[in-house]
């Protein structure tokens, strides 16, 4: 599912984001969202949440089960 939309992403949610410093290599790193901090309904880069351990970065995609 697509990480542009803040409708789709909420805490608890496992998904794929990118890092800023994997920005260039569009290297994703998995977890679960613990805070959504993008104020705005959508963002063409991706909503940027902070995860559960503390990582923060732009939703790449949203793992469904």
């Amino acid at each position: 599912m697509n990480g542009q939309l803040r409708a789709n992403i909420r805490p608890g949610l496992e998904v794929e984001i990118v890092l800023k410093q994997d920005q260039r290599t569009g290297k994703r790193t998995r977890g679960i969202v613990k805070d959504i901090l993008t104020n705005s309904a959508q963002h063409p880069h991706g909503i940027k949440v902070r995860l559960t351990d503390g990582q923060v970065g732009r939703v790449q995609e949203i793992i469904t089960p």
